[in-house]
């Protein structure tokens, strides 16, 4: 596709700086209005931004294998506990409905390249979909945005789903994502931290291309990036407007990355929250429990002016 690359060069630099903002600025599922610096409020632990710490310290954001959730339970409370806001995407998002999606079931590519939502196997012990939507207005379609945050059993699990989405666009360039919406011209790529690209996770991946509906002539932007800290995976997808310029489908590619890096930011905050606290989780609740989630995740709204992560997840 035309004008990809300076479209992707872009959003790698809009998420780079997600990962290194400092001083409690940062987006978050709790905010950045997609036109300027993001801020934050503190944590509940009393933190700072989560961009001031791993990247700070030149290290990537991650996750400890030995503080992420293990049981099903504490995996469960994970993923309901961490912030994940319409606002970390740009102005105009609200919640879709249906909102949420699992934490039992997730979405697999099939065989035949459909996707679709099964249990959730002995490996995977929770993975929660939310989506969004900023609705059409101004004779431009609508934008619609999925994140899913999964917890894998181990960080090889992790690495293995990543490497399995990597191939799924080889295996399947043409997916069907729901009964309406079909993508396709798939491709992808990976990037580890070793190679200096992402500084908001272990390494990741991007997935492009373009998706159709039924009954349309003219296809629209489609994009896919996924992220592991450790044993969790953070995905996301947007499908962008009809009716949108080259530029403002950038605009909508930048925000949508940096409201990823808003929610890996989550993720590293809370792991270091529970490194820092005492065996049995801050404040005397127990490990993985809803309060030892909440205490790695904004306290508030964010001020300022929605595999493995299912493509096809929060779709009707």
């Amino acid at each position: 596709m035309r004008g990809r690359g300076p479209v992707l060069c872009a959003a790698a630099t809009a998420l780079l700086l997600a990962g290194c903002t400092d001083g409690g600025q940062e987006d978050g599922h709790g905010g950045e209005d997609g036109r300027g610096t993001p801020v934050t409020t503190a944590s509940a632990s009393g933190s700072a931004s989560p961009g001031a710490s791993a990247a700070a310290e030149n290290e990537p954001f991650t996750l400890a294998e030995a503080v992420a959730p293990r049981t099903r339970a504490e995996a469960a409370a994970f993923v309901r506990g961490l912030a994940v806001q319409p606002e970390y995407f740009g102005t105009g998002f609200r919640r879709r409905d249906p909102y949420e999606l699992g934490p039992t079931t997730w979405a697999v590519l099939g065989d035949d390249c459909l996707w679709r939502r099964e249990p959730v196997p002995a490996t995977v012990p929770a993975s929660l979909t939310r989506s969004f939507v900023r609705p059409a207005a101004g004779g431009k379609g609508a934008v619609y945005v999925s994140v899913t945050v999964t917890v894998h059993s181990s960080t090889l699990q992790a690495r293995r789903d990543m490497a399995s989405s990597l191939e799924e666009p080889l295996r399947c360039p043409r997916q069907r994502l729901n009964a309406t919406d079909t993508v396709e011209d798939m491709s992808s790529r990976g990037d580890p931290y070793t190679e200096q690209r992402t500084a908001t996770s272990d390494d990741d991946l991007t997935e492009y291309g373009q998706y159709v509906v039924d009954g349309e002539s003219k296809p629209r932007r489609f994009d896919w990036y996924k992220h592991r800290l450790g044993p969790v995976t953070v995905a996301a997808t947007v499908r962008h407007a009809a009716g949108e310029t080259d530029q403002e489908h950038t605009a909508v590619t930048q925000a949508a990355l940096r409201g990823v890096g808003f929610v890996t930011a989550n993720v590293d905050r809370y792991g270091r929250t529970r490194t820092s606290a005492t065996p049995s989780g801050p404040a005397g609740s127990p490990a993985g429990s809803p309060a030892a989630s909440a205490s790695g995740s904004p306290s508030g709204p964010p001020s300022g002016s929605p595999s493995v992560e299912p493509k096809g997840a929060g779709d009707d």
